[in-house]
């Protein structure tokens, strides 16, 4: 560790979706920091015209007049320079989406410091959000970390942690971690750098991995519990989303299988076949599960619009007996 910097510092932020452009806000309201470089992954291409959209970072920098960078692989030369003309003393990473070469993270005096959404070494990866719900922890948090060539295994320096809400969503804790993760951030590096904080090793017990997600990984499998199941919908809420099956009401083949998807459910006491409709009267669409009831409260079928299970019961389709999944 290098010793107390001086000067104003240099910082170029790293990071792509929404969750990174609150934390680069955070920072960026502060006078303390020169702001040389924003690093951002590429503009991709959305919707059904395909057009090219900036990620949130991009847009974010562009508000406060910051040059931006998007190189498609961290790890290109030309890039590397390009960095290294900025003349960063640190580097700041919040959800940037790639794993940093060792000839970026050496660059930097003060290091690249990554700020994770989750209690390291719980959930090292890519979704640590949505793996803390799915799985039933009671709490998670951020980590401020000194990053290493490896995934998320880089030296601790500050945690932030914070309980998770029974009703928690994907969405919801996403938002809060973005508010804790600026907030740690913003009170901790100013003692980083004037060499008041040091970085200790993480635990070596305790980790687990939170991989990539897919669009298979909301798929509602009625055998699970309904514990299970409401976990699965409350994580991947906004995405993938947790989705089901039902027979296709709009046409004659009985085979055809049609798209539901499941925004909001409550697990309650019932009895009955997996993937069942057990009652489908009022407020009250409950589904069968391995062990209990699904209450499914908010759904949406197939090219219509999310509907509460009220309205949806109102047309009709889903009646006692009818098997989803």
């Amino acid at each position: 560790m290098s010793g107390p910097l001086m000067s104003r510092p240099r910082l170029v932020f790293m990071g792509t979706p929404e969750l990174a452009a609150v934390v680069f806000r955070k920072l960026a309201e502060s006078d303390r920091y020169e702001l040389p470089l924003v690093v951002a992954q590429p503009d991709k291409p959305v919707g059904r015209g395909l057009q090219l959209q900036p990620p949130p970072v991009k847009v974010a920098a562009m508000e406060r007049g910051v040059p931006v960078s998007q190189p498609s692989r961290a790890k290109d030369p030309a890039f590397l320079e390009t960095l290294r003309s900025a003349r960063p003393d640190v580097v700041v990473v919040a959800a940037y989406g790639q794993i940093l070469p060792p000839d970026l993270l050496a660059i930097p005096q003060y290091g690249c410091l990554n700020v994770h959404t989750s209690i390291l070494p719980r959930w090292r990866g890519a979704a640590p959000i949505q793996w803390a719900i799915l799985e039933g922890d009671l709490e998670t948090g951020v980590t401020l970390m000194r990053m290493d060539a490896g995934l998320d295994t880089g030296d601790v320096i500050a945690v932030e942690k914070t309980p998770i809400a029974p009703t928690e969503t994907g969405a919801t804790l996403h938002d809060r971690l973005a508010e804790l993760g600026a907030g740690l951030l913003n009170r901790t590096l100013p003692d980083w750098l004037s060499g008041r904080l040091a970085a200790v090793p993480q635990p070596a017990i305790g980790i687990t991995y939170a991989r990539k997600l897919s669009k298979e990984d909301g798929r509602l499998d009625w055998s699970d519990s309904a514990e299970a199941l409401g976990r699965r919908v409350r994580a991947f809420n906004p995405w993938p989303g947790a989705f089901t099956t039902l027979p296709d009401p709009t046409v004659a083949e009985p085979d055809r299988r049609a798209l539901l998807k499941v925004w909001a459910a409550q697990p309650i006491s019932a009895r009955g076949a997996p993937g069942e409709i057990l009652q489908a009267v009022g407020d009250d669409l409950v589904v069968g599960t391995g062990d209990g009831g699904l209450k499914v409260e908010i759904l949406q079928r197939e090219g219509r619009r999310r509907m509460t299970a009220r309205e949806c019961l109102a047309g009709g389709v889903f009646k006692v007996g009818l098997r989803l999944g």
